[in-house]
């Protein structure tokens, strides 16, 4: 078993490597949290505006199905999704074919397993936005003629942008962190697959507690900016509101 940190570690990295830090692995953690970004929230938005507005049977069941991969071990989702882009699966055997690339082992498809991964820290903040938006005042807005583009561009975003940013910053800060699918769907391939925090997990199975501990410290230090930085723009925004009230 490896030792408890702050225990008697061993003086020098197993693998004889010094590192200092791992700006690759970093790199590509940032990559891939803005590629997830970009890709997944206008989708959130559309799903979550989409679930606070319309009353259908399966909604509960759609739901759920949104907020399983916050319930559901990494070990489940990653075999799911091993599984589901293989290169023997109908989706993976596809992709081979057309763009000549695998979804394992490769960025792609990291990006592809942390858009599902992701979806509910998109999907629930923008639901729960919109939900709160006046239905009144919704139908007072097409009563006047505005059609239901203005009314979701003028009305409905400025009043759910809350949980939009919410959702934005869960997101970015979410796939930053995300080990257990990232390991299982990408492994460990330098410049490839190996973000920040599987590059953490790997100093530690090297007995390197400086690089790990370095490597986490900028790892927290990222995500404590990134959650700070969102919630003071809510707080300036709320303050403005306040202030032309």
């Amino acid at each position: 078993p490896l030792p408890w940190p702050g225990s008697d570690w061993p003086a020098a990295a197993q693998d004889g490597r010094i590192v200092i830090m791992d700006w690759s692995a970093l790199s590509l953690s940032l990559e891939l949290a803005a590629w997830t970004l970009a890709l997944l929230l206008p989708v959130g938005i559309l799903i979550g505006r989409w679930l606070a507005r319309t009353e259908f049977r399966g909604r509960p069941l759609l739901q759920a199905i949104c907020a399983l991969p916050l319930v559901l071990p990494p070990t489940v989702v990653g075999y799911y999704l091993l599984t589901f882009m293989g290169a023997r699966s109908p989706l993976g055997t596809a992709i081979d074919a057309w763009f000549g690339l695998s979804l394992v082992f490769s960025f792609p498809g990291l990006v592809f397993a942390s858009l599902l991964v992701n979806l509910p820290f998109a999907v629930l903040p923008v639901q729960r936005a919109f939900e709160g938006g006046s239905q009144e005042l919704h139908d007072a807005a097409a009563c006047c003629g505005m059609n239901p583009w203005r009314v979701f561009a003028r009305i409905e975003m400025p009043l759910a942008w809350p949980g939009v940013l919410s959702a934005a910053v869960l997101t970015f800060g979410h796939t930053l962190g995300e080990f257990g699918v990232v390991l299982m769907v990408g492994g460990n391939i330098p410049g490839e697959t190996r973000t920040l925090s599987i590059a953490i997990f790997d100093r530690i199975q090297a007995f390197d507690p400086g690089a790990a501990g370095r490597m986490a410290a900028l790892l927290l230090l990222i995500s404590l900016v990134t959650v700070a930085l969102g919630y003071g723009a809510l707080e300036g925004r709320a303050r403005r509101g306040a202030g032309q009230g």
